[in-house]
């Protein structure tokens, strides 16, 4: 399964996304997803009731998240990269903030928070895919 890439419908490997969740360290997708998102959003998503938890987690000296968490941030930072990699990056953000008919009209932030992993990566699938029969 590969992902088209911006204007110039370059292909990236979904495989790739997987892999560069996993080589960066929970530290530095944390940090790249508040860029992307804003903290209270990657906090949301990794399901920290503290709204500043991803702004610890990215300090050296922080705490590591949960596993749980863990999972749903290199889950969410996946997706985020096989949909800015279609989309591109502003369209991702509002994807991952909006409503989305392809998870009955919940946000991608609280499907990723309550374990809809594979919702969602079908709903990124769809985007990508430009398959929704809604």
């Amino acid at each position: 399964m590969a992902v088209k890439a911006g204007n110039s419908k370059k292909l990236l490997p979904v495989a790739e996304a997987h892999r560069a969740a996993l080589t960066l360290g929970v530290r530095e997708v944390t940090r790249r997803l508040n860029a992307s998102l804003g903290g209270t959003l990657v906090s949301s998503l990794a399901g920290a009731s503290d709204t500043k938890a991803s702004h610890k987690w990215v300090k050296e000296s922080g705490p590591q998240p949960r596993p749980e968490a863990v999972k749903r941030l290199n889950f969410a930072y996946e997706q985020w990269q096989r949909v800015a990699a279609a989309e591109g990056e502003h369209v991702a953000r509002v994807w991952f903030i909006g409503a989305s008919p392809w998870l009955d009209y919940d946000t991608p932030v609280n499907a990723i928070r309550e374990d809809r992993l594979a919702e969602v990566s079908a709903a990124v699938q769809a985007l990508v895919d430009d398959t929704f029969s809604g």
